[in-house]
């Protein structure tokens, strides 16, 4: 840990009723969700009713007003029962949080309320076909027009958005500006202009609802400006930070889980006359991809702190991120190979949870582009040394 005080856990009575819903709920649907594969919208309204579409909505509008670091511990045992469904699940209330803080009152009353209650699904549209890493070279283009303005454009590689109903987009005002130009809009999905695509059809993890939109003439009032130029870059980019972290937290929850089930199975299962666990080599791997395990929560402990404080977390977050989806996807393997036969079992989530940590290593920054990130933090720390 840094310096930075440890961050404030969700209180223990939600923290119980989390891990009781990812056991009773989220781990026997999640087999069945991708086998239809679909977002699974009524998981999500049960999950509503925990109160976790409104975990760090403001207390002013009826959410729970809990730290970032709540939201990470969720994310964790969500993720453990079936990744897919906490990151559709969090980017819900990730909208929830961010409308309810800085949208129009207007706004607000349209989507806040049936957000934290799950009955509509809300998405951050930022990719392009064309632009994904490189955030400043999308294309999407907004005009102004008398009353608001008018969006044309394309999203693709969106989470949730083959069900949204509700998303924060991005866009160009003043093309061949890069960032001082890209504005915040608030879209509704079901006014005319706006042209959802089939969800992406995708080797596993469909409940995270990939997909792609169009807006074709859309207009959008001068209420549903989210963001004015020259903010909306640099909003988007810190909330980055927050988004790398629980997806870290997230893999911890995988290989967390993956490790319970390995080291109740190596209990029970025997060879030669004796537990699986009695064997010196079996032993060594559970013994290294715990060890790894605690390091990484140590490191999502450490960014949650400092976005809980306010504090610099770029350096932390993408440290964070990149070792714990590195260790997920090294370490997922191994213990389903320690598993035998029994692991390729739907009834357990090894090959689920080793197509999450595959997309962890994508979203929200991939594993290249954290490294150049990290790279340069440690370079400008060294010349302002």
């Amino acid at each position: 840990m840094s310096s930075v005080d440890r961050p404030t856990p969700a209180p223990v009575a939600l923290d119980a009723r989390v891990a009781a819903f990812a056991r009773d709920v989220v781990a026997p649907g999640a087999a069945r969700w991708e086998r239809e594969r679909r977002v699974a919208r009524e998981a999500i309204g049960a999950a509503a009713e925990l109160g976790l579409c409104r975990i760090e909505v403001p207390p002013e509008h009826g959410g729970l007003g809990l730290p970032f670091s709540a939201k990470a511990r969720i994310a964790e045992t969500l993720a453990g029962a079936d990744f897919g469904f906490a990151f559709s699940l969090i980017n819900t209330g990730n909208i929830a949080t961010k409308l309810a803080r800085e949208a129009s009152p207007e706004v607000i009353a349209r989507w806040v309320p049936d957000l934290m209650a799950g009955r509509v699904i809300g998405c951050t549209a930022l990719t392009e076909p064309g632009a994904g890493s490189d955030f400043a070279a999308i294309r999407t283009r907004a005009v102004r027009v008398a009353g608001g303005w008018r969006i044309e454009g394309e999203k693709a590689w969106i989470t949730n958005a083959a069900e949204a109903d509700v998303a924060v987009l991005y866009a160009q005002t003043e093309p061949g500006s890069g960032g001082r130009g890209i504005a915040g809009f608030v879209i509704d999905a079901h006014r005319a202009g706006f042209v959802r695509h089939p969800a992406f059809e995708l080797s596993g993890q469909h409940a995270i609802g990939t997909g792609g939109f169009a807006l074709d003439g859309y207009l959008a009032t001068d209420a549903e400006l989210l963001q004015p130029p020259g903010r909306a870059f640099k909003a988007a980019l810190a909330s980055i930070n927050g988004a790398r972290t629980y997806v870290a937290a997230m893999c911890c929850g995988m290989l967390g889980e993956a490790l319970r089930i390995a080291q109740a199975h190596g209990d029970a299962r025997h060879t030669f006359g004796v537990p699986l666990a009695d064997h010196q080599g079996w032993r060594w791997i559970v013994a290294e991809a715990s060890a790894e395990l605690a390091a990484c929560r140590l490191q999502v402990l450490d960014a949650a702190a400092r976005i809980d404080a306010g504090a610099d977390a770029q350096l932390a977050a993408a440290q964070a991120k990149l070792v714990a989806t590195r260790t997920a996807e090294r370490q997922l393997p191994r213990l389903a190979q320690a598993m035998g036969a029994e692991g390729l079992r739907e009834a357990h989530p090894f090959g689920r949870h080793m197509n999450g940590a595959r997309v962890a290593s994508f979203v929200d920054g991939s594993s290249e582009m954290l490294l150049e990130r990290i790279a340069a933090v440690l370079r400008a720390g060294q010349r302002a040394g």
